[in-house]
């Protein structure tokens, strides 16, 4: 049932080397890799890499940035710049307007229901509870990934996403390969029966020692002198969530709690500790799946989520963010070192990016003199509904927010006899007026082709007409959407938020060197397929970057 629920759609393909029978003989062209490593650091903007390069381990970061080829211009090419969205594109060379992934969550413009990116009631986590909307298979996405390919035309390939979060894992390993995720509530991974019935039992024996207890009550302390953080906003701002781990460190994680439960569970992704325990899952997949090491080629995404929220909780100019990115860097070292140990450094490609960058907290740039502030939802659909309802005699026309739009209720216009273009103008009037609104486009503008309107062909590449709200909201510069009070967030267009890394590593492979020509994250997927001997993934809108040395 499997098998055929993946469809595996095509046969491998041979290739072959013709000899060269002159003098001198030309370097031979490495066969391809037999490992594929996506690194995903949810949350990462470029900014902190390079503002912290001299404080990096030598081996972490700086393989890249010392013996790879990195980009110092990548970016996201569509405008809502959130976590599924941004995992859908890493490895379909796809933006969201092919993917579908617009989004996180969104509701459906037709029922009006709320929608998980990967969310599917038609399966379950295995021996884990699974909550309404819990993301359980890639139905959703749209789009194939490069791991679809390799497994269509070498079914024996294997791949394996694993992340923090659900979405971290199904979207990079697309529709044929794994994925496992961490359970908050239990500290377990698991998958979930759209791939398997029942785990491996590396996965069952990995689960059984209960790896995350060995963290409770562990400290998050500093790892440099206080000297070294002089760059970051200190701890204890009062707009710095307090609540899960504080906001101060040293951090006790579980500290005044009896034994591991759900609340420490949860809050050790919050922390270094959530990173260290997804790589250890990770060199548990390597080992006992035998990843690049049976003769065939393979694919393993990892997706660390702890950054993301770190700086959700703290923003990306705290000296926790800063400190959290320094252990990190310390435990990409491990891994990598791990690698070469179990795969060969000259076996496998490393490609490093984030899921999309981090604006700073607006409480942190009001100090710095800049504009900024939170824009809540709440008020702002009362406020145009009421305006709506004067104009047009009925009441709530506007349905609701709906990822990075305002939905409006289509067949209640036309139930009342309205103009539906009226009714979307008048919305649309009524956002721009309302505190940091920038632009608000049409579906119709959104549909179109005018690309010199800024930000409309960035949010053009976010928007499918089938999930996304008919009106598309840009917020200001340095303004964020905002459900509480404290903290940080991401999901527009502006650098902040779309420029991240694009970090490659393999000797053989990619060359060595910074690039500074600006690139996209939709890049990527051509390029490790070129790396690969593989064609590109069919809805691919990236180019291949041509890395061979």
């Amino acid at each position: 049932m499997l098998h055929t629920r993946r469809r595996l759609l095509g046969l491998a393909i041979a290739s072959a080397l013709t000899a060269c029978t002159t003098t001198p003989s030309p370097i031979a062209a490495p066969q391809p890799p037999k490992l594929l490593v996506l690194v995903v650091i949810d949350g990462l903007p470029m900014r902190q890499v390079t503002g912290y390069r001299e404080q990096l381990a030598p081996d972490g970061f700086a393989r890249f940035l010392e013996h790879g080829r990195w980009f110092a211009d990548a970016h996201y090419g569509h405008g809502h710049t959130v976590t599924a969205a941004g995992h859908s594109v890493m490895l379909t060379g796809a933006y969201p307007q092919r993917t579908g992934i617009i989004s996180n969550e969104w509701r459906d413009p037709v029922t009006g229901e709320q929608v998980y990116n990967t969310g599917d009631p038609d399966y379950r986590y295995i021996d884990s509870p699974t909550a309404p909307l819990a993301g359980t298979s890639p139905r959703n996405l749209k789009a194939e990934t490069l791991g679809d390919v390799l497994r269509t035309r070498s079914p024996q390939s294997k791949v394996i996403g694993i992340s923090g979060k659900d979405r971290g894992a199904i979207l990079p390993a697309g529709h044929l390969g794994q994925a496992y995720m961490y359970m908050s509530e239990t500290g377990r991974f698991a998958s979930s029966t759209y791939y398997m019935q029942q785990h491996p039992q590396w996965v069952t024996d990995f689960n059984a020692a209960k790896p995350a207890d060995a963290f409770f009550q562990k400290a998050w302390a500093p790892l440099l002198p206080e000297a070294a953080y002089a760059r970051s906003v200190p701890d204890g701002q009062s707009w710095q969530v307090a609540s899960g781990n504080g906001n101060r460190l040293p951090a006790v994680i579980g500290d005044k709690m009896d034994a591991p439960g759900p609340r420490f569970y949860g809050s050790l992704l919050a922390s270094p500790f959530g990173d260290e325990l997804t790589l250890a899952f990770a060199r548990a997949a390597v080992k006992n799946e035998k990843l690049g090491q049976r003769g065939v080629q393979d694919l393993l995404s990892v997706s660390l989520s702890s950054h993301d929220y770190i700086n959700h909780a703290f923003g990306p100019e705290s000296r926790l963010s800063h400190d959290h990115l320094l252990h990190l860097d310390r435990h990409l070292q491990a891994f990598f070192q791990f690698l070469d140990r179990e795969v060969g450094a000259g076996n496998y490609v490393l490609a490093l990016t984030a899921d999309h960058g981090f604006t700073d907290t607006p409480e942190w740039a009001l100090t710095q003199g800049r504009d900024a502030g939170r824009f809540n939802n709440p008020p702002a659909l009362l406020a145009v509904n009421t305006a709506l309802s004067a104009k047009f005699g009925v009441d709530k026309l506007a349905w609701s927010f709906s990822a990075s739009g305002l939905l409006l209720n289509e067949k209640l216009a036309a139930d009342k006899g309205l103009d539906f273009a009226a009714v979307q103008t008048a919305a649309r009037d009524e956002l721009l007026k309302l505190p940091g609104v920038a632009a608000v486009f049409t579906r119709e503008q959104l549909l179109g082709t005018d690309t010199t309107t800024p930000y409309l062909e960035a949010m053009r590449k976010s928007f499918d007409p089938t999930r996304a709200a008919q009106l598309q909201i840009v917020l200001k510069r340095n303004w964020i959407f905002s459900y509480r009070p404290g903290g940080s967030t991401h999901g527009s267009p502006y650098e902040y938020d779309t420029h991240v890394p694009l970090l490659f590593w393999g000797p053989g492979y990619v060359g060595q060197g910074e690039v500074k020509t600006r690139v996209e994250i939709a890049d990527l997927a051509p390029t490790l397929a070129g790396i690969a001997g593989l064609p590109a993934p069919a809805q691919a809108q990236g180019r291949d970057l041509r890395l061979k040395p």
